[in-house]
């Protein structure tokens, strides 16, 4: 059943420490959610061991409030036993009301260790359109999606009419942007191992890249926030929850945002309320907000380059001389203020921390000792804020937390499904945009186009891997739909899907080769078992994993499989494109990388000048059991030149 029995829409808070937790609590929080410290996908965050979220759990669930946790990250070969574990300690020992998850293999490990609670899909699963809500009602034991935050309200309407009973979707209201589709960017992960599918995103994003003779942060997008919108939003009765982002905060942004929406909710329609509730969104310490494409008649750009996009509230400028600098600040500083000089990624960036009183206008010195010279200019912001009145606040709420008993060991037998036997044949296909030549005399692949599907003849159709997107967006669903039947219409009988909720496109899959393509993110051998039970033939493994995990999986296998040996393959794919930022010509990050922008259907597509590229592991691959491998072609702008450069990805240092 839907998780959603009480408060209609519920607030759900971000808490990625015990004091972010305690403020949720104390600012009228419906729900939490909040990760492990381990398998979850904000790794950056403190998050929780086993104990303490089940003392925490107990104190919410007295005051009636719902805790969901995220084990929301992609799960590796050798970890599932791990995950097993951490799923078993969960149910018997915090009893957190919800499961929030990304990886197909999780779901099915959460019922096999006896997990009886909901589950709910993470936005990092891209359920992206009406059909695939359907889809997973029918196939999977999931009763809530959240929905991606690209969607206008017309769009979540869509999604929403899609909903079965026994499903209800969850929406962001505020917080952070990533400028790539959730669980579409490959971005931190290519540059260094570090996923943002396992939460160590290192946020390439953020930073400076020059283009066309100008430097700017060219995809760092401003924080989302819909605010007096939502009024709008409440009217859509199967959204279920309002989520606000931010397990990195601190607790003061967590209680005034919370504070904020809970006003705004329930007394919206006060303009007095109203005003308070957004000065409370002013002070919460987060980045400039854009409502980004929530009202489709007026879409918003979610990247300003004229404006700074860091977070923290706005103080001042450096001043003075370098040995003794200081700021003159807008607002009054507390004891225990967080004050960041600079930008995160820019050299010289410092944290100090406030000891005294400050009024408005006061001067407050720099003083971070000999180590960093903070550069006269240079901005100063309120990255976080522990007033009195909330800490005395908190002391309160932690003062009902009660002990429990220390955890397990426990003990979850995870059963793997029987492998394959190896067949030592492979198949190889190159796919394009555009139907190459010649296509009848062996296995090619296009990606799916009017054009491309236009020009399928009957001497094609049978050789040919139709690729299709790895995002559809409700307004986008009927076209690509429409795609697919003329394919099938045409002999097409062999498809690489872009997300699994992809079948939902295809009345009768029977007969048809339908492959989970490397937009799938299939990473362990339980989430493999689970594309069997959709209905698919075969599975590309993630190419974010390396060596070892590729072969772990290969022993593994449940289904054929398959991989990107070679190509262009993305660091990442946005629905939005800053304004000044020009297709297909170069731009260069700070390290001198150089990568190039594209738009293929309603998206665009970020390709580094570099390809990725295992041939010369092709062997080993067959050897492990690889049956399928793909290369992918992609039309180079005359401006870039492709650098010759290793292009193994993770295949040495292994993903984080």
């Amino acid at each position: 059943m839907p998780s959603n029995d009480s408060v209609f829409p519920s607030i759900l808070a971000p808490a990625g420490n015990r004091a972010a937790f305690l403020a949720a609590l104390a600012a009228g929080a419906d729900a939490i959610y909040c990760g492990l410290k381990s398998m979850s996908a904000r790794m950056e965050a403190k998050n929780f061991s086993l104990d303490e979220l089940a003392q925490l759990v107990r104190l919410a669930h007295d005051r009636k409030v719902k805790v969901y946790v995220t084990m929301n990250t992609l799960v590796k070969p050798d970890q599932l036993d791990r995950a097993g574990q951490l799923i078993r300690g969960l149910a018997d020992h915090v009893h957190p009301d919800a499961l929030i998850v990304q990886d197909l293999g999780v779901v099915a490990l959460a019922r096999q260790v006896g997990y009886v609670g909901e589950l709910h899909l993470s936005t990092l699963a891209n359920v992206s359109f009406p059909r695939a809500v359907g889809f997973i009602a029918r196939h999977l034991p999931v009763c809530r999606v959240v929905v991606p935050r690209e969607l206008s309200i017309d769009e979540i309407k869509a999604m929403a009419a899609a909903c079965p009973p026994h499903m209800d979707l969850e929406a962001f209201i505020h917080g952070a942007l990533c400028y790539g589709v959730s669980g579409r960017c490959y971005w931190s992960s290519y540059m260094g191992g570090k996923s943002g599918l396992r939460g160590r995103c290192v946020q390439p994003c953020r930073r400076h890249y020059r283009h066309g003779g100008q430097t700017a942060r060219a995809f760092s997008c401003q924080d989302f926030s819909v605010d007096v919108l939502v009024k709008i939003l409440g009217q859509v009765k199967k959204v279920a929850a309002w989520k606000i982002e931010g397990r990195k905060k601190g607790p003061h942004y967590v209680y005034y945002t919370v504070s904020a929406y809970r006003m705004l909710r329930d007394k919206g329609h006060d303009a007095t309320v109203k005003r308070d509730a957004l000065s409370l969104l002013d002070q919460n310490l987060g980045r400039e907000t854009t409502h980004y494409q929530f009202l489709p008649q007026r879409p918003q750009k979610p990247i300003n380059t004229r404006h700074q996009t860091a977070s923290g509230l706005f103080m001042g400028k450096v001043q003075g001389p370098a040995k003794n600098p200081w700021v003159v600040v807008r607002q009054a500083l507390f004891p225990g203020d967080v004050l960041r000089i600079g930008y995160e990624d820019e050299p010289g960036h410092a944290i100090c921390r406030v000891k005294r009183h400050v009024p408005v206008k006061g001067r407050f010195p720099l003083k971070l000792g000999s180590v960093k010279t903070p550069k006269t200019g240079a901005p100063v912001f309120l990255t976080d804020r522990r007033e009195k009145a909330l800490e005395t606040i908190l002391a309160e709420v932690e003062h009902e937390v009660r002990p429990v008993e220390p955890a397990g060991p426990f003990h979850a037998s995870v059963t793997l499904p029987r492998p394959l036997e190896k067949k030592g044949r492979f198949t190889e296909i190159r796919v394009s945009r555009r139907l190459p030549k010649g296509v009848g005399r062996g296995a090619s692949g296009v990606w799916l186009s009017e054009t491309a599907v236009a020009n399928i003849g009957k001497s094609s159709a049978g050789h040919l891997w139709v690729w299709l997107p790895p995002v559809i967006w409700p307004e986008d669903e009927s076209r690509v739909a429409g795609l697919v039947g003329q394919s099938l219409k045409a002999g097409v009988r062999r498809f690489v899907l872009g997300a699994p909720w992809q079948m939902a496109l295809f009345n009768r899959p029977k007969g048809l080769d339908l492959w989970a393509g490397p937009f799938c993110n299939a990473a362990n051998a339980l989430c493999l078992e689970t594309f069997k039970t959709l209905g698919m033939t075969g599975a590309f493994i993630s190419p974010e994993l390396g060596e070892a995990d590729i072969i772990s999986l290969c022993r593994q296998r449940p289904l054929p499989l398959g991989i990107v040996l070679s190509g262009h393959w993305p660091l990442c794919i946005s629905r939005t494109l800053a304004d000044g930022m020009r297709l297909r010509e170069p731009f260069i990050s700070p390290k001198g990388e150089t990568a190039w922008v594209d738009q293929h259907g309603p998206d665009y597509w970020i390709f580094p000048n570099w390809k990725l590229d295992l041939t010369e592991k092709q062997k080993q691959l067959v050897r492990a059991g690889i049956e399928l491998f793909a290369h992918l072609d992609e039309p180079v702008p005359k401006a870039v030149t492709i650098k010759s450069r290793q292009g193994l990805w993770n295949w040495t240092i292994g993903l984080k």
